[in-house]
């Protein structure tokens, strides 16, 4: 539960980069509708707290995560400081990160 819900400026931007891979051996070709097909999926999950946004991850060498408020990219240990106020922690998020994405790919192949 929230303690506190930041305004929407302030909501925790998080980039997340899938990779291609994870669509099978053709996902190269899928990634771009992927990321946007998900990206509407993911729009209510952590609404409060969070603005997602899924794009591919066709450059190994940039994080697959990057957080960011107000444009300021943050390290993980202001994340945490960041989701401890709103009364959230960061293995919550990315747990809940990861199982939509595991959703989302599931429901994007059938």
């Amino acid at each position: 539960m929230l303690k506190v819900a930041p305004s929407k400026e302030q909501r925790l931007n998080v980039q997340f980069r899938v990779e291609p891979g994870c669509l099978g051996p053709n996902g190269d070709q899928h990634i771009e509708n992927f990321c946007e097909y998900a990206e509407e999926k993911f729009e209510t999950l952590d609404s409060e707290v969070v603005a997602w946004k899924i794009v591919p991850r066709l450059d190994k060498s940039l994080p697959e995560v990057e957080y960011r408020v107000m444009g300021k990219k943050l390290l993980e240990s202001q994340v945490d400081k960041y989701l401890e106020v709103c009364g959230v922690t960061l293995e919550e998020l990315e747990t809940h990160l990861h199982d939509k994405l595991v959703e989302v790919i599931i429901e994007y192949m059938n």
